[in-house]
C-alpha cells in the first residue's frame, strides 16, 4: 500500500472515532488529526506525481 493511501485510511478511522466519541473536546480534536492526515496525504500524492514526471522526462542513456 502506498504511503498516501495508508495516510489516508488514517484519516477515515480518526474521522470515526471522532463520529463515535460522546466527549466533544476528544471528537474535535480526532477531525483536526484527519484533516492534517489528509492535508499529508496530498502533499505525498503531489510529490510522487512530480518525482514520477521527472524520472519520464530524462532522456535514455542509450
Amino acid at each position: 500500500m502506498k504511503m498516501a493511501k495508508a495516510i489516508r485510511k488514517q484519516a477515515q478511522t480518526a474521522e470515526r472515532v471522532a463520529s463515535a466519541t460522546a466527549d466533544v473536546v476528544v471528537a474535535d480534536e480526532m477531525r483536526s488529526l484527519a484533516r492534517a492526515f489528509r492535508s499529508q496525504a496530498d502533499i505525498l500524492k503531489k510529490k510522487e506525481k512530480m518525482e514520477k514526471k521527472q524520472l519520464s522526462r530524462r532522456p535514455s542513456s542509450k
